[in-house]
Parts: C-alpha cells; structure tokens; sequence
C-alpha cells in the first residue's frame, strides 16, 4: 500500500501541474488576460513549488514521506478549491500530467473553463485517500533535525545532477503546457494539438520506469546524455512547418526522453548525501521548478514575437541538448 499511496501523490502532482496549459488560450479569453499572463498562472505555482524543495525534504527526513505527503495534497486541494470557486488560479510523475494534456480540452468543452481546477480536486482528493491507507514513515536521516551545513550547498554532484533533471523533466513541463498552444496557432485543430501535446509528458511515465534498470547498466552515462539530446531535437522539430504525422514523432520523442534521467537524478541525490536524502532530493528539483518557472512564462512571450512560438521551442531545444555535457557518471 505505501507505493500506491507514493504513485498517488505523483498522479495527483502531476495533474496539478499540467491543466492549465492545455487551456491557456481559453482561459485567457475568460479572464480577459493576454496568454502570457495565464501562463504566468504555471509560473506562480511553480515558484512556490521550487521554494518548498529544501522544506519539504527536510520535513519529510524528519515527520516521514506520508505526514509530509499528505499536508501537500491536502494543500493542493484547497488551492484548486479556492480558484473554482473564485475563478482565480496561482498556477507525476509525468503520466497523469499527460493524460491531463489529452482530456482537460475536451472536459472544457463539456463543463467549462472551471474543468483544470474541479479535475485537479477530484484527483487530488482520490490520491490524498490512497496516501492515508499507506502505513506510516520514519524519518530517514539519523540527524534530519540539524541544519544543512555549507558542504551541501557546495556539492558538484548535486548540481550536476539537478542540470539533468532540469533539462528533462523541467523542460517537459514547459513543452507540455506551451505546446498545445503552439500547434493551434499554426492551424492545427484543438483535438490533434491535444493528442499530440499529450505524448510530451505520457511517455515519460514509460521511460522513468526503464530508467533504474539502466542504472545497473555500465553505459548509463550514454543513455542519459542521448536521452538529452533527442529531447532537445525533438523541441525543436516540433517548432518546423511539417505535416503533422512528423510533429506525433517528435513530441513521442520529448516524452520518451524526458523520463530516462529521472532515476538517475533522484538516485544520485540520494546516494550523494544520505544524511539528508529527502533534502537532497528536494534540491535537484527545485532547480527543475526553476526552469518551469522562468521557461513558461519566457516561452508564452515569443507568441507575440515573429514564428508565433517558435523561437521559445527552438531555444529550450537546444539548453536541453547541452545539458548532456552535465551528465555525471
């Protein structure tokens, strides 16, 4: 029961994280905004969730992962409640924010633009039960209730592998809530941006799975680093006026890359400082919810500059496929 409950928390994470996007050209009609500012919505989200990195490992080093997991969806429920009911919206795992990406256009259609936030109660509350089921955690440092030192904050092998994971997940985040918008504006109909935009952050769900067996494996550094590098092509071929059957390939191949590092970034954390493993963790992904934060908002922008969009894609296309150069060994 406990990696249900740990799944759960992913699911209902990563639904949070991926239903604005879909929508953003909607919602910003409703609210009277220019789509930079809804995507701004991803971007407030994110920087509470980048602030809350360092907090949140530490708290679950020391109160355990399900106390520490259970405040936060709870958390996540009465934010998304607050926005249904007022309109208002300060915007796991990778499956649940895919399929988020393929049905929130089509519930909105159905139950209006409330849809990203009553969809994102409901899963959060079926989680947030699934959560309490599981047994209880103890704290996993042995001194989770002293301060981090400076050694921590100086640790190569941490920023290397929050570079990784940056740049796969962080990147795929903001692929996934921009590309939708992206592939409508360049003719494409509602439906097929949403099937196409959904492969972004689905198949990632398949390829973190494959990521601990390879970390057994002695080429892993070479997985991970091509992982990289076909993630950022694909970014960019999704930005080129091609038919559309090309864009599905190259949005599989974003998805696909996206979850390869995964294992390893959060592997590596925690063996890196198994003193503050939870903290540790919450360090490499700060550094993703960086990216989500800075990289949305920057991306909505090139809307309104000369390719409508393209340029962003092109841009975090290439910062992904340098990012291989970081991959630790």
């Amino acid at each position: 029961m406990d990696r249900i409950g740990g799944i759960g928390v992913g699911v209902a994470v990563g639904w949070n994280i991926a239903v604005i996007g879909p929508v953003a050209t909607r919602l910003s009609h409703v609210y009277g905004v220019s789509l930079t500012v809804v995507l701004l919505f991803v971007t407030v989200q994110f920087v509470m969730h980048m602030l809350m990195q360092l907090p949140g490992g530490r708290a679950a080093d020391r109160i355990g992962a399900r106390t520490s997991a259970l405040l936060g969806l709870c958390l996540i429920i009465a934010g998304n409640a607050l926005s249904f009911l007022q309109g208002l919206y300060g915007g796991g795992s990778v499956l649940a924010p895919g399929v988020a990406v393929a049905l929130i256009p089509t519930l909105t259609d159905h139950i209006g633009w409330r849809a990203p936030y009553f969809s994102a109660i409901v899963v959060g509350a079926i989680c947030a039960g699934l959560l309490a089921l599981a047994p209880p955690t103890d704290r996993s440092a042995r001194h989770a209730g002293e301060r981090l030192d400076a050694r921590f904050f100086r640790d190569r092998r941490l920023y290397r592998l929050a570079a990784i994971h940056a740049m796969s997940f962080g990147f795929s985040v903001v692929v996934g809530n921009t590309v939708v918008t992206l592939l409508e504006h360049h003719g494409h109909s509602k439906s097929s941006a949403a099937v196409a935009g959904s492969l972004t952050l689905l198949l990632g769900f398949f390829t973190r799975a494959a990521g601990g067996p390879l970390l057994r494996r002695a080429d892993a550094r070479s997985w991970v680093a091509a992982s990289l590098v076909l993630g950022g092509a694909g970014a960019i071929v999704l930005a080129l006026p091609i038919p559309y059957a090309l864009l599905v390939v190259a949005a599989a191949a974003v998805g696909l890359a996206a979850g390869l590092p995964f294992a390893m970034a959060f592997t590596g954390a925690a063996r890196a400082r198994p003193d503050a493993p939870g903290a540790a963790v919450g360090f490499i992904n700060a550094w993703a919810s960086l990216v989500i934060v800075a990289g949305t908002p920057l991306v909505g922008l090139t809307f309104s500059l000369p390719g409508d969009g393209r340029i962003g894609f092109v841009t975090i296309g290439v910062l992904a496929g340098l990012a291989a150069l970081a991959t630790p060994r």
